[in-house]
Protein backbone atom coordinates (compact mmCIF):
# COMPACT_ATOMS: atom_id res chain seq x y z
CA UNK A 1 0.00 0.00 0.00
CA UNK A 2 1.81 3.16 -1.19
CA UNK A 3 -0.17 6.51 -0.48
CA UNK A 4 1.13 10.24 -1.52
CA UNK A 5 0.13 13.55 0.35
CA UNK A 6 -0.54 16.65 -1.43
CA UNK A 7 -0.58 19.99 -0.02
CA UNK A 8 -1.58 22.95 -2.12
CA UNK A 9 0.40 25.87 -0.25
CA UNK A 10 0.36 29.86 -0.32
CA UNK A 11 2.23 31.52 2.01
CA UNK A 12 2.49 28.73 4.10
CA UNK A 13 5.98 28.86 5.12
CA UNK A 14 5.55 29.65 8.74
CA UNK A 15 4.35 25.94 9.57
CA UNK A 16 4.60 23.94 6.13
CA UNK A 17 8.26 22.50 7.06
CA UNK A 18 7.00 21.57 10.46
CA UNK A 19 3.83 19.82 9.01
CA UNK A 20 6.05 17.97 6.42
CA UNK A 21 8.79 16.50 9.23
CA UNK A 22 5.69 15.54 11.14
CA UNK A 23 3.89 13.47 8.39
CA UNK A 24 7.21 11.90 7.13
CA UNK A 25 7.03 10.24 10.17
CA UNK A 26 3.62 7.94 9.47
CA UNK A 27 4.26 4.63 7.74
CA UNK A 28 2.71 3.96 4.38
CA UNK A 29 3.04 7.56 3.12
CA UNK A 30 5.36 7.29 -0.11
CA UNK A 31 6.00 10.49 -1.11
CA UNK A 32 4.73 14.21 0.19
CA UNK A 33 4.36 16.58 -2.82
CA UNK A 34 3.81 20.43 -2.10
CA UNK A 35 2.20 22.53 -4.90
CA UNK A 36 3.83 26.33 -4.13
CA UNK A 37 0.92 28.31 -6.01
CA UNK A 38 2.92 31.35 -6.41
CA UNK A 39 4.01 32.51 -2.67
CA UNK A 40 5.62 35.46 -2.53
CA UNK A 41 7.19 34.05 1.12
CA UNK A 42 9.61 30.89 1.60
CA UNK A 43 7.42 28.55 1.16
CA UNK A 44 9.37 26.34 -1.84
CA UNK A 45 12.31 26.78 0.26
CA UNK A 46 10.35 25.38 4.05
CA UNK A 47 8.80 22.46 1.60
CA UNK A 48 12.50 21.46 0.01
CA UNK A 49 13.98 21.75 2.99
CA UNK A 50 12.06 19.24 4.66
CA UNK A 51 12.00 16.86 2.21
CA UNK A 52 8.98 17.08 0.03
CA UNK A 53 8.47 16.71 -3.51
CA UNK A 54 8.07 20.62 -5.29
CA UNK A 55 5.76 21.99 -7.94
CA UNK A 56 5.87 25.91 -8.61
CA UNK A 57 3.20 28.22 -10.17
CA UNK A 58 5.07 31.34 -10.73
CA UNK A 59 1.78 33.30 -9.84
CA UNK A 60 -1.07 32.78 -8.08
CA UNK A 61 -3.37 30.84 -10.05
CA UNK A 62 -6.02 29.41 -7.11
CA UNK A 63 -6.28 26.14 -5.20
CA UNK A 64 -8.60 24.62 -7.55
CA UNK A 65 -5.54 24.66 -9.79
CA UNK A 66 -2.95 23.90 -7.67
CA UNK A 67 -4.75 21.03 -6.95
CA UNK A 68 -5.16 19.92 -10.73
CA UNK A 69 -1.10 20.50 -10.81
CA UNK A 70 -0.63 17.88 -7.98
CA UNK A 71 -3.27 15.46 -9.38
CA UNK A 72 -1.06 15.19 -13.10
CA UNK A 73 2.29 14.54 -10.77
CA UNK A 74 0.38 11.79 -8.83
CA UNK A 75 -1.40 10.44 -11.66
CA UNK A 76 1.92 9.30 -12.97
CA UNK A 77 3.10 7.75 -9.79
CA UNK A 78 3.22 4.16 -8.38
CA UNK A 79 0.54 5.27 -5.57
CA UNK A 80 -2.61 3.32 -4.98
CA UNK A 81 -4.37 6.64 -3.42
CA UNK A 82 -3.40 10.20 -2.59
CA UNK A 83 -5.07 12.25 0.79
CA UNK A 84 -4.88 15.78 0.09
CA UNK A 85 -4.88 18.25 2.89
CA UNK A 86 -4.68 22.22 3.79
CA UNK A 87 -0.60 23.28 4.12
CA UNK A 88 -2.03 25.86 6.90
CA UNK A 89 -1.95 23.62 9.54
CA UNK A 90 -5.43 23.34 9.93
CA UNK A 91 -5.59 19.52 9.10
CA UNK A 92 -4.05 17.21 12.23
CA UNK A 93 -1.85 15.38 10.38
CA UNK A 94 -2.18 12.38 12.75
CA UNK A 95 -5.27 12.03 10.99
CA UNK A 96 -3.59 10.89 7.96
CA UNK A 97 -3.73 7.19 9.37
CA UNK A 98 -7.54 7.41 10.20
CA UNK A 99 -7.90 7.85 6.26
CA UNK A 100 -5.41 5.24 5.07
CA UNK A 101 -6.84 2.62 7.81
CA UNK A 102 -10.32 3.02 6.45
CA UNK A 103 -8.97 2.73 2.70
CA UNK A 104 -7.33 -0.53 3.40
CA UNK A 105 -10.53 -1.62 5.43
CA UNK A 106 -13.05 -1.03 2.66
CA UNK A 107 -11.20 -0.14 -0.34
CA UNK A 108 -13.70 3.11 -0.39
CA UNK A 109 -12.58 5.57 -4.21
CA UNK A 110 -13.04 9.10 -2.19
CA UNK A 111 -12.74 8.99 1.98
CA UNK A 112 -14.11 12.61 2.60
CA UNK A 113 -12.88 14.33 6.26
CA UNK A 114 -16.19 15.70 7.42
CA UNK A 115 -15.73 18.56 10.21
CA UNK A 116 -19.71 18.30 10.89
CA UNK A 117 -19.26 16.24 13.68
CA UNK A 118 -16.48 18.31 15.16
CA UNK A 119 -17.61 21.49 14.21
CA UNK A 120 -18.66 23.42 17.56
CA UNK A 121 -15.47 26.15 16.63
CA UNK A 122 -16.72 26.41 12.74
CA UNK A 123 -17.79 30.12 11.88
CA UNK A 124 -21.31 30.38 11.65
CA UNK A 125 -21.43 31.68 7.97
CA UNK A 126 -18.77 28.71 6.58
CA UNK A 127 -21.25 26.08 8.86
CA UNK A 128 -24.40 27.50 6.98
CA UNK A 129 -22.77 27.73 3.70
CA UNK A 130 -21.34 24.49 3.70
CA UNK A 131 -24.41 22.68 4.51
CA UNK A 132 -26.22 24.09 1.45
CA UNK A 133 -23.14 23.11 -0.91
CA UNK A 134 -23.02 19.78 0.66
CA UNK A 135 -27.05 19.36 0.06
CA UNK A 136 -26.59 20.61 -3.93
CA UNK A 137 -23.26 18.74 -4.31
CA UNK A 138 -25.08 15.18 -2.89
CA UNK A 139 -28.20 15.78 -4.93
CA UNK A 140 -25.94 16.13 -8.59
CA UNK A 141 -23.35 14.12 -7.25
CA UNK A 142 -25.97 11.35 -6.70
CA UNK A 143 -23.97 10.60 -3.29
CA UNK A 144 -24.46 11.21 0.45
CA UNK A 145 -21.95 14.20 1.93
CA UNK A 146 -21.87 16.08 4.46
CA UNK A 147 -18.98 18.41 4.29
CA UNK A 148 -18.48 18.79 0.32
CA UNK A 149 -15.83 21.67 0.83
CA UNK A 150 -13.79 19.71 3.42
CA UNK A 151 -9.90 19.60 1.68
CA UNK A 152 -9.07 16.95 3.85
CA UNK A 153 -10.13 13.30 1.65
CA UNK A 154 -8.48 10.06 0.03
CA UNK A 155 -8.39 9.98 -3.55
CA UNK A 156 -7.62 6.83 -5.69
CA UNK A 157 -5.61 7.40 -7.82
CA UNK A 158 -7.75 4.71 -9.97
CA UNK A 159 -10.98 6.93 -10.00
CA UNK A 160 -8.66 10.51 -10.04
CA UNK A 161 -7.28 8.83 -13.32
CA UNK A 162 -10.70 9.14 -14.61
CA UNK A 163 -11.97 12.51 -13.77
CA UNK A 164 -11.29 15.76 -16.16
CA UNK A 165 -11.40 18.50 -13.64
CA UNK A 166 -11.54 22.15 -14.65
CA UNK A 167 -12.16 24.11 -11.61
CA UNK A 168 -9.26 26.84 -10.30
CA UNK A 169 -10.73 27.53 -7.16
CA UNK A 170 -12.34 26.45 -3.87
CA UNK A 171 -15.09 24.37 -5.73
CA UNK A 172 -12.67 21.85 -7.26
CA UNK A 173 -13.71 20.19 -3.63
CA UNK A 174 -17.22 19.75 -5.03
CA UNK A 175 -16.27 19.26 -8.39
CA UNK A 176 -14.19 15.74 -7.75
CA UNK A 177 -17.03 14.89 -5.75
CA UNK A 178 -19.66 15.53 -8.33
CA UNK A 179 -17.90 14.13 -11.01
CA UNK A 180 -16.79 11.38 -9.44
CA UNK A 181 -20.49 10.20 -8.02
CA UNK A 182 -21.91 10.44 -11.53
CA UNK A 183 -19.51 7.77 -11.92
CA UNK A 184 -20.54 5.73 -9.56
CA UNK A 185 -17.47 5.91 -7.39
CA UNK A 186 -17.60 4.79 -3.98
CA UNK A 187 -17.36 8.17 -1.45
CA UNK A 188 -17.85 7.73 2.20
CA UNK A 189 -16.70 10.21 5.00
CA UNK A 190 -15.18 9.33 8.44
CA UNK A 191 -15.11 12.33 11.25
CA UNK A 192 -12.36 14.87 11.49
CA UNK A 193 -11.23 17.80 13.19
CA UNK A 194 -10.47 21.30 12.28
CA UNK A 195 -7.71 23.54 14.01
CA UNK A 196 -8.95 27.42 13.60
CA UNK A 197 -5.48 29.31 14.41
CA UNK A 198 -6.18 32.96 16.61
CA UNK A 199 -3.83 34.59 14.54
CA UNK A 200 -4.96 37.09 11.92
CA UNK A 201 -2.94 35.31 9.13
CA UNK A 202 -5.56 32.44 9.06
CA UNK A 203 -8.20 34.02 8.23
CA UNK A 204 -9.76 31.73 6.05
CA UNK A 205 -9.30 31.82 2.25
CA UNK A 206 -12.77 31.28 1.00
CA UNK A 207 -14.90 34.36 0.09
CA UNK A 208 -18.63 33.63 1.01
CA UNK A 209 -19.84 35.62 -2.09
CA UNK A 210 -17.84 35.17 -4.56
CA UNK A 211 -16.89 30.80 -4.11
CA UNK A 212 -20.61 30.47 -3.73
CA UNK A 213 -21.00 31.82 -6.95
CA UNK A 214 -18.16 29.84 -8.75
CA UNK A 215 -20.14 26.89 -6.94
CA UNK A 216 -23.24 27.86 -9.02
CA UNK A 217 -21.33 28.19 -11.43
CA UNK A 218 -19.95 24.68 -11.22
CA UNK A 219 -23.29 23.25 -10.80
CA UNK A 220 -25.03 24.92 -13.45
CA UNK A 221 -22.20 23.20 -15.80
CA UNK A 222 -22.95 20.15 -14.11
CA UNK A 223 -26.82 19.65 -14.68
Amino acid sequence: MKIGVLIPAYNESKRIGSLISKILTLEKIAEIVVVDDGSSDSTYEEAKKAGATFLIHEKNQGKGAALRTGFSYVKGKDLNAVITMDGDGQHSWYELSHFIEAFQKDSSDIIVGSRMQKCKDMPLIRYLTNRFTSFVTSLIGRCKVTDSQSGFRLISIDVLKKLELSSSNFEIESEVIIKAGRQGAKIKEIPISTIYWADSTKKSKIHPLFDTLKFFILVIKNL
